[in-house]
């Protein structure tokens, strides 16, 4: 992902000198109307979450080109923190001991992976392992890890199909294939259904009601389309297809209800919970994307930056935290929290410039908290962030 100049420049002009305390409702107010301003965003949604307990849910701007204002429970594309919230399905399933996260994918299906050529349409195709043995490697934690070896996507391949880069589990390169893999693992070697697994486990539960996997048509009375990086408006996408990757609908208030359960440990226990952010391989590359660019030298890297089971995390000023991001060309997304103070930051924008304004919305509510900006977004974009 490539930033413009000119939003580059509204992300410098935005940029706060020093770490900040949590600000008032008004200078919060102000600090993201002249960052709209200055990026041009339609709309953006901040949550603020403290201790397991949802102390802010605010709106800014408009949820389409008809002008219809956003709301919190304006329905909103998840994008990839769809990732983070199969995760944590996945650990429920692991301590019901559904699966193993270190066990073989191979255990869970009725015949070598690469045999499967009909679910090319459905999840991916793997026909190109069929000789390369390391997809025996794969386990649920290294899909969850991003550490499978794969690109991104497989259409990325210049075959169109996945393979094998590195050895399973050696080092992170973000993969939205692996994670459907794991999908498939589920639903064909457990007899799951993603979708229903996830209303059932996470969406009813924490009372996320205007939450899917798949496009509703109750969602289209309060939906948000969105604006990508050149100011063009873009309808939102019906998706039909469960995706583990990223189809996840939500709201911003349905979105801080599961960010607050979360914290709280409901529904996964305070060491399962632990496990899904505890730093567990260490990230390696300069930045996110590209996915498979080189290691680099062990002191150039990001200081305390790791993979978690679906999240990233890192450690600042203030100790342990971690991360997910979620985007495509007309969405950003954004989940922060800080172990230590259990305080966490929600920002959904269905306006891709806005993305210009997380590092100082984030600033502002948590303090300085050592977030990979300049990872996570590309070092040249974001030199001096």
């Amino acid at each position: 992902m490539r930033l413009s100049g000119t939003i580059l420049a509204a992300a410098l002009l935005l940029m706060p000198i020093g770490a900040r305390a949590q600000v008032a409702p008004k200078t919060l107010d102000a600090q993201v109307r002249a960052g709209m301003a200055k990026t041009g965003a339609k709309g953006i949604a901040v949550a603020v979450i403290d201790h397991g307990k949802i102390v802010s849910v605010k709106t800014w701007g408009v949820r389409n080109a008809t002008g219809d204002p956003l709301t919190p429970t304006t329905v909103m594309y998840g994008a990839s923190l769809t990732k983070a919230v199969f995760a944590f399905t996945v650990l429920q399933l692991a301590a019901e001991k559904r699966i193993d996260l270190d066990a073989s994918i191979a255990t869970y299906l009725k015949k070598p992976l690469p045999d499967y050529t009909d679910a090319a349409d459905r999840y991916a195709d793997w026909s190109a392992l069929r000789d390369d043995e390391r997809w025996r490697k794969l386990t649920p934690r290294i899909l969850l890890q991003h550490a499978s070896g794969f690109a991104n996507f497989g259409f990325l391949e210049p075959e169109k199909r996945l393979r094998i880069h590195f050895e399973p589990g050696s080092r992170y390169a973000y993969s939205g294939d692996g994670m459907i893999l794991l999908q498939f693992v589920l639903e064909q070697g457990l007899g799951l259904d993603l979708g229903d697994e996830m209303d059932a486990r996470v969406f009813i539960p924490f009372g996320m009601t205007r939450t899917s996997m798949t496009w509703r048509p109750d969602f289209a009375p309060n939906l948000a389309d969105g604006w990508d990086a050149d100011g063009k408006p873009e309808p939102h996408d019906e998706r039909s297809k469960v995706r583990a990757a990223g189809s996840m609908d939500t709201t911003l208030a349905d979105f801080a209800r599961f960010v607050a359960g979360f914290m709280r440990s409901d529904r996964l226990n305070r060491a399962r919970r632990a496990e899904m952010v505890r730093p567990q391989l260490p990230i390696t590359t300069a930045s996110q994307f590209p996915t498979l660019q080189p290691e680099l030298p062990e002191a150039a890297r990001v200081n305390g930056l790791s993979a978690g089971l679906g999240v990233v995390t890192f450690t600042g000023p203030q100790g342990p935290g971690f991360y997910k991001g979620g985007h495509n060309d007309s969405t950003g997304n954004t989940w922060v929290c800080v172990e230590r103070r259990a305080r966490c930051i929600v920002i959904l924008a269905n306006d891709v410039r806005a993305e210009a304004m997380f590092p100082q919305l984030v600033r502002s509510i948590l303090g300085e908290t050592g977030a990979p900006w300049a990872w996570e977004y590309g070092p040249k974009a974001w030199t001096r962030f």
